[in-house]
């Protein structure tokens, strides 16, 4: 709750909420409604998730009733399109970045999703999210993407400034960044990297 606090007090836009359970940051149904609960008309809230089967979807947007649906998997169109029917307002799609190219890949999803979300691409064997991994910012610097989209992967408080003059990012994402390990946020880095963020 003191994380969430202190996102929310230090003017976060969108708070995330983890329901894969092989993350770290995985939270089980009733600590998922507690904080959704306590997030609810403050801050635009997420649920992220990774391939996530209807019955999955229903249970945790019963308990969050999320604003919007974060995939971070291998979700087809298909099944983007049929996420967004369990979103409030909408999707965003993660999409994992090495090299130019992979911004190609967004196209199709255009059509479905409201937001994108840039990520470096994880590891053979890793998590698909959250993994500290930074890629290299310049590869988003002038890309033409026809939705709003966040920028994510290693981000800290010490490097998201530079992050976001390299990128032109509008929106930034942090999971790991403001961790003093794996699942366990600081409130104390949450707010250094909110203040950083605004510049």
């Amino acid at each position: 709750m003191e994380a969430l606090d202190a996102a929310i007090e230090g003017g976060a836009r969108f708070v995330g909420f983890v329901t894969y359970s092989k993350s770290p940051r995985f939270l089980r149904p009733e600590k998922l409604k507690a904080l959704a609960e306590r997030a609810r008309g403050r801050v635009e809230t997420v649920l992220v998730t990774v391939n996530a089967d209807d019955a999955h979807l229903v249970a945790a947007t019963d308990a969050a009733r999320p604003d919007w649906i974060q995939l971070h998997g291998t979700e087809t169109l298909r099944r983007a399109a049929e996420v967004r029917l369990f979103a409030r307002r909408g999707i965003i799609k993660a999409v994992g970045v090495a090299r130019r190219e992979d911004l190609e890949t967004i196209k199709p999803f255009e059509a479905v999703a409201d937001m994108f979300l840039f990520d470096a691409q994880a590891p053979a064997g890793g998590q698909p999210g959250g993994n500290a991994l930074a890629f290299d910012w310049r590869l988003l610097a002038g890309a033409e993407v026809a939705r709003p989209w966040l920028l994510a992967g290693g981000l800290t408080p010490g490097n998201v400034k530079e992050a976001i003059r390299t990128s032109g990012a509008d929106l930034v994402d942090v999971s790991s960044g403001v961790e003093t390990s794996p699942g366990v946020k600081d409130p104390h880095l949450i707010a250094q990297f909110l203040a950083a963020a605004e510049v």
